[in-house]
């Protein structure tokens, strides 16, 4: 093999994790990284300008837009899954919503065998050094990270009208939903920059390309890793339609996300071994847990006609996306420079629940989450969803050929107790959106409409209307049981020289979006991957509702 082609890490996937790796692990000197993305560059216009994301989210161009079958419990409805296929990966394409999840999470994952250093005492060291809070670091936020992080403060009345009506209702205010207490309304932190989406690859990716040490290929189809004996020794890939190996030196870590990551293990022969030994696959080990446990978050939109000309429905015609664009290009500023969910709130579905398990995106808009579906005419709205789902799919190969999306189920609304919290979601919204704050704007009820009323009728809704947040996550999940697929370093069971870091090895859904908690985990295990001992942990008060046990709110 070519002595040019042999690294010391081959990265898999230029997304989230991908991208804080590489630019990690080459801060040792000496360090080379090959980085493999499958998708192109990401100069598009509409990756850089915030209010575009739907653009590049709708579309193929930067977006593998994974379908799922058939949904059992969501009227057999296939349901789209978008996954970034483009340098910095689903962080190039999100709604840049930052948020951590909330603390208890990460105690949850703490109680787990094998994973006692992911408390939230051990992850908050890497929250801080991962970020720069431009409203400022305290104990819980970071000043000085490469990631730039912009709170909310649009002049819209309704974002303040969503944060008084939850007052209104009885919920608390909070300052700062990644901070000390997550519970309650309030302002919304977004990965941005001087109006600019600031994703993995331009807070990661560039300075470590600019410091050396780390080669990127674009359009570079990772087929399978190679294996000598258990050990792996490189990957091949697919690039202008040739097949391509590079070899490594140390080790192979996949970066691919909750869809990709298990597909790339099961085509190179880790995985279910009778499901791999039907596709012909060669097992190199059977883990059974590859591909399983899959999770995400599911929310459905409630929608009112506003009174007053003030959403974003003025800024849908051709002229004034044409004006805003301008700006934007000229001064950075402007509608262009905001993911627009600049408020939100996370709340207790019932009383006796310990920590928020449903969360609010509000909108000055009437429109599904990729840009379809828009209201014909002024509106607003709250996406609300549950945060810790018991409902369990899968990733699946259909067949050996790395070039055939995998098989994709979640079980959406599975189970009884995520239709109970949806059901609780939405009676709850309704009546947040009908306090005195919304008086002055709130017109008819467009969804779920008048005429859901019942819980049957507002399970029938959400089967019908309900989306993906977008949250894939748990495939390759940590632990040590006979179903994890990684330990708490990420090491893949069994074999040697391969590690998967991303959403994929969370080993439940955090309570909120993943694209922070996703360069979390990638802050801190580059940190195992180098041989550094991890930052001290930082023990710090968390916010919990003086009477969870008996009241709601």
């Amino acid at each position: 093999m070519n002595a040019l082609e042999e690294y010391d890490y081959i990265i898999v996937g230029a997304g989230s994790a991908g991208c804080v790796l590489a630019n990690r692990l080459t801060e040792d000197d000496g360090v080379k990284v090959l980085t493999l993305e499958a998708g192109p560059q990401d100069w598009s216009i509409f990756i850089h300008m915030p209010s575009a994301f739907a653009y590049p989210l709708a579309g193929t161009t930067y977006n593998w837009r994974y379908e799922t079958e058939p949904e059992p419990f969501m009227d057999g409805r296939r349901m789209h899954c978008p996954r970034g296929r483009v340098i910095g990966g689903s962080s190039s394409i999100n709604g840049m919503v930052y948020i951590r999840g909330h603390a208890f999470d990460y105690e949850v994952w703490a109680r787990k065998q094998g994973l006692e250093n992911w408390s939230y005492a051990h992850c908050l060291p890497y929250f801080k050094k991962s970020e720069t809070r431009l409203k400022g670091g305290d104990a819980y936020r970071g000043d000085s990270g490469p990631l730039f992080v912009t709170t909310g403060s649009s002049k819209n009345p309704l974002y303040r009208a969503f944060i008084e009506a939850g007052r209104q209702a009885g919920y608390p205010v909070t300052e700062d939903m990644n901070g000390h207490q997550q519970e309650g309304f309030g302002w919304m932190d977004m990965t941005t920059y001087k109006g600019r989406r600031w994703s993995a690859a331009s807070a990661h990716l560039r300075p470590a390309q600019r410091r050396g040490g780390v080669e990127v290929r674009t359009r570079a189809l990772v087929t399978r890793i190679v294996f000598e004996g258990r050990r792996a020794v490189g990957v091949e890939y697919l690039k202008g339609g040739r097949v391509a190996t590079a070899r490594v030196r140390r080790e192979v870590i996949l970066s691919g996300g909750a869809i990709n990551s298990p597909q790339v293990l099961m085509l190179s022969g880790i995985g279910n071994a009778d499901a791999l030994k039907s596709l012909g696959i060669s097992v190199i080990q059977h883990l059974p847990g590859v591909g399983e446990n899959l999770q995400d978050h599911i929310e459905a939109y409630v929608q009112y006609a506003c009174k007053q000309p003030i959403t974003l429905y003025s800024a849908t015609n051709p002229l004034a996306k044409l004006k805003i664009g301008v700006e934007w290009i000229l001064t950075g500023k402007g509608l262009g420079g905001t993911n627009h969910f600049e408020s939100g709130g996370f709340i207790r579905s019932e009383a006796g629940v310990l920590h928020p398990d449903l969360q609010y995106h509000f909108l000055p808009m009437a429109v599904s989450y990729d840009g379809s579906s828009a209201a014909a005419g002024h509106g607003y709205q709250a996406h609300i969803g549950p945060m810790r789902p018991t409902s369990r799919g899968f990733v699946k190969l259909k067949s050996a050929d790395p070039r055939e999306y995998p098989r994709v189920l979640f079980n959406y609304m599975q189970t009884e107790q995520d239709r109970r919290e949806m059901r609780a979601g939405i009676k709850l919204t309704r009546e947040i959106m009908q306090q005195k704050a919304f008086d002055p704007f709130r017109g008819e009820e467009l969804a779920p409409g008048p005429a859901i009323e019942t819980d049957a009728d507002i399970d029938g809704f959400v089967r019908a209307k309900a989306e993906s947040a977008y949250h894939p996550s748990c495939t390759c999940r940590m632990g040590m049981d006979e179903m994890a697929v990684v330990d708490g370093s990420g090491r893949v069971h069994e074999v040697e020289g391969l590690r998967v870091v991303d959403a994929s090895i969370m080993p439940d859904v955090v309570s909120g979006n993943l694209n922070v908690p996703t360069i979390m985990m990638a802050e801190k295990l580059a940190d195992a991957i180098r041989g550094r001992p991890e930052l001290l942990q930082e023990k710090v008060p968390v916010w919990v509702h003086p009477n969870y046990e008996t009241q709601q709110r």
